[in-house]
């Protein structure tokens, strides 16, 4: 392996330890220090996968609790947009300072929205956010499910329509559509179980859908192969040590760190 790929299996850990206090940011966190490590081309169906195989692993735990109504509306529109992702990234090949900023704009926008919230929550007195709200969230989704102003009916089914659609692109591009599913789900889903085991059957219907547009576009070869292998544990160590540390450490001081570092990563990809 080289250095590169030794620090992108670190990140991939980072990432997740973080994934693992919080409840959110896991991939989206990754992917601008990755892309400066090991590219567009590696960074992003290792971690379509690692996100696959994180929504295995809560779907096999939290099945009993899933909304299949909910999971089939999201795979068909997010599938079909997704598609459209994946087509704009071929498109825009040879055009990657395009893409690194608009992925910059949107961690950024995410970074200082969430920032924003939780300042917001503490002058409000409002609880922040559960570990287990999910796969890469942006905030609490019971906070934003109990906001009253989040669930006005003017325009609703609009805004949810571009929200779906917007992940679907995003996440065909990035593999980071899931904070703008979040602001869909976060509206119709108010129980954390039913929420968290919905989220991660998605996933794994959305993700696998990226996976075969990835195998049929011939990006795997037996080199990404082995540096996906070599990341799994990474995925899982990561993920262990975050379930520990969230029962031991002040969680709004590891959020407050997570969206800086968006912040930071989201920065840096314009200088990419």
């Amino acid at each position: 392996m080289s250095f590169e790929e030794v620090l992108f299996c670190l990140v991939i850990l980072c990432a997740n330890i973080i994934q693992g206090i919080t409840g959110f940011a896991g991939t989206i966190l990754a992917m601008p220090a990755s892309l400066h490590l090991v590219g567009m081309d590696v960074a992003v169906p290792v971690l379509n996968v690692l996100g696959l195989l994180s929504g295995i692993y809560v779907f096999l735990e939290k099945r009993k609790h899933v909304l299949w109504r909910e999971v089939a509306y999201i795979v068909c529109v997010m599938g079909i947009s997704i598609l459209g992702g994946v087509l704009i990234k071929s498109a825009l090949a040879g055009h990657a300072k395009v893409l690194y900023v608009t992925l910059g704009v949107i961690v950024i926008a995410l970074a200082v929205k969430g920032l924003i919230g939780l300042f917001l929550e503490e002058r409000q007195g409002e609880s922040i956010a559960d570990p287990e709200t999910g796969t890469d969230a942006v905030a609490s989704w019971e906070t934003l499910a109990e906001n009253p102003v989040a669930r006005q009916r003017d325009g609703k089914a609009l805004k949810d329509r571009i929200l779906v659609i917007s992940a679907g692109v995003v996440h065909g591009m990035f593999v980071c559509g899931g904070p703008l599913l979040i602001g869909y789900l976060t509206g119709r889903v108010r129980k954390k179980e039913e929420f968290r085991a919905t989220i991660s059957t998605v996933w794994i219907f959305l993700n696998g859908l990226l996976l075969g547009t990835h195998l049929i576009q011939g990006i795997w070869s037996l080199t990404l192969l082995k540096i996906q292998l070599i990341t799994v544990p990474f995925l899982l160590l990561g993920m262990w040590i975050g379930s520990l540390l969230a029962h031991r450490m002040k969680q709004r001081t590891f959020m407050i760190l997570t969206y800086v570092l968006l912040l930071v990563s989201g920065l840096s990809l314009f200088l990419k």
